[in-house]
């Protein structure tokens, strides 16, 4: 029996990932047990090591068992426990915990039923952001997909048929019917070309030719559209994470919101562990900081100065020389936002104000550096 410490502990361990991440203990099982799943498949080398399959396939199984019992016990008692059973995680827990169990129980057989470990791999699906990336790009993008499908799908009836006409005579056994000759629009159509059914008559060869050349098209306008949504949807996404940030800074706190969207558009935004060296001295400097989180040093002749959040740092080398004056290193997590030296330039002629302050700060550090 766990202890009731214990116990609370385990499940505060399981609970954290109640929200899209999960933690490595729970991609590790899913890793191994996948591993286990498909070794158990493998005649030779289970008979060889079946005592080691087994026990990691049964560990793994109670883990998500464990695992599964705890969210339960989490969502009933916050009250939402019929959402969680009823969300996308809450039915792959079910099934990643009941499946194999159900079916051993049922007299399955144990290579038919350790096969419901497929399920596991589902566990992953919530914690992987490009999925729910893709998930809002389709939604946008529904109308140009759906357009290209009724393409497609217009391309494929009409070329089933067309192949019907013409070539049902001279292979019966291939196209002997439009259902038939679905077969041969579909593989043609998706550009992968079995070769296992082909129009031998001229016309049947020349619509054969246009169909590989409509599939190109089809699937090139699909990829287009996803593409363009990709990225603009990574655009957005990053524009109201730097909105966010620049918003932060208090080298920024004055601006309206028209200048602050001004300065995000032209900010990047990076994220760097302590102890990590950002500024050489003697290097050619292309770019200056902003600090929104964390703190940098300074290396000066005879002292180390401290930067904090809202501090800026870089602007030397863009306003004067172009070799940097000092080392300047991260001392904890930190994140910075870069600004490149002409979009420097821009941000000073369109905000004189912001270019005022940044040349006094570079006087007085100047004056303090001598």
């Amino acid at each position: 029996m766990f202890k009731p410490s214990a116990f609370s502990a385990l499940e505060q361990f399981v609970t954290a990932t109640s929200g899209r991440n999960m933690t490595k203990a729970a991609y590790l099982a899913v890793a191994c047990g996948v591993v286990a799943m498909v070794l158990f498949t493998v005649e030779p080398t289970y008979q060889s090591i079946h005592y080691l399959v087994d026990a990691v396939l049964w560990a793994c199984l109670l883990f998500f068992v464990f695992e599964w019992v705890i969210r339960l016990r989490h969502a009933a008692r916050s009250g939402g426990s019929s959402s969680y059973i009823l969300s996308f995680r809450g039915i792959v827990d079910a099934a990643s915990a009941l499946a194999v169990p159900i079916a051993l129980a049922g007299g399955g057989n144990p290579r038919t039923a350790w096969l419901l470990g497929m399920f596991w791999v589902l566990k992953v699906v919530p914690g992987i952001r490009g999925l729910r990336q893709l998930r809002r790009v389709i939604v946008q993008e529904s109308g140009p997909l759906l357009s290209v499908l009724v393409i497609f799908l217009m391309v494929l009836f009409l070329a089933s048929v067309a192949e019907f006409f013409l070539e049902h005579e001279a292979q019966p056994a291939a196209f002997g019917s439009v259902p038939a000759a679905l077969w041969w629009a579909v593989a043609t159509l998706t550009t992968t070309g079995y070769g296992d059914v082909v129009p031998i008559t001229p016309l049947g060869r020349l619509i054969a030719a246009g169909v590989m050349i409509c599939g190109l098209g089809v699937f090139g306008l699909w990829t287009g559209i996803l593409a363009t949504g990709f990225a603009a949807e990574t655009r957005r996404d990053n524009f109201l994470r730097t909105w966010e940030h620049v918003s932060k800074v208090p080298f920024f706190a004055s601006l309206g919101s028209s200048a602050i969207a001004d300065v995000t558009q032209m900010l990047r935004t990076i994220d760097l562990p302590a102890r990590t060296t950002i500024i050489r001295k003697g290097q050619s400097g292309d770019c200056m900081y902003f600090i929104a989180s964390g703190e940098v040093e300074v290396e000066l002749p005879g002292k180390k100065v401290a930067l904090g959040v809202g501090a800026f740092f870089g602007e030397m080398a863009l306003l004067g020389s172009t070799l940097r004056s000092a080392n300047i290193t991260t001392t904890r997590v930190s994140q910075l936002l870069v600004l490149d030296l002409v979009d420097f330039r821009l941000l000073m002629a369109r905000h004189p104000d912001l270019a005022e302050t940044i040349e006094a700060e570079a006087k007085r550090r100047a004056q303090e550096n001598n």
